[in-house]
């Protein structure tokens, strides 16, 4: 694979993240969506974390969109206005060589210039490479909700991590 650029998403990626998207929601748990947005959704997503102010960003590598995350408010009440929760995914056929990683790692940091104070994942199906790459970037175990979701004829917990992002470095924890 080609080196990997990190850089903010435009509304012409929209159809690249559709793509990436569907995959997971076709093949994954690590979204209870049973059917996949169209990538006029994903414009709208788009434009609508970018006109807050939250980071969007995609990885690209060779000119293709690779990956893609995001940061958005964890709750729409105000006492939510410093927590963020970060939806990353990563195309089928570039994990296992670091996107996700420096995805995760630049949306921290974006999201921390934005003033987030805190991040939430939640992790769809307790994915084990989801589990395994927040916790490598400094997210804790927050909770676990047993049997929530039900995809591919089994019932899946949700796991909830979460990152101080005040601190440059991760909490050892």
């Amino acid at each position: 694979m080609a080196e990997v650029t990190i850089r903010p998403a435009r509304d012409t990626d929209a159809q690249a993240v559709g793509a990436i998207y569907a995959f997971h929601v076709a093949h994954s748990t690590a979204t209870f969506d049973t059917v996949a947005p169209d990538a006029r959704a994903w414009r709208e997503k788009i434009a609508g974390v970018t006109t807050r102010g939250w980071p969007f960003l995609v990885a690209e590598s060779g000119g293709t969109v690779v990956g893609f995350c995001y940061a958005t408010q964890f709750r729409d009440r105000a006492a939510y206005s410093f927590t963020c929760e970060d939806s990353i995914y990563v195309a089928d056929e570039a994990r296992g060589r670091g996107v996700g990683r420096a995805l995760l790692a630049a949306l921290v940091a974006a999201a921390r210039e934005c003033g987030f104070r805190q991040m939430i994942a939640v992790v769809g199906g307790g994915e084990p490479a989801s589990v395994a790459l927040h916790a490598a970037l400094g997210f804790t175990e927050a909770g676990r909700l047993c049997n929530v979701g039900f995809k591919f004829g089994r019932t899946l917990d949700t796991v909830y991590m979460q990152r101080d992002l005040t601190r440059e470095e991760p909490d050892p924890r």
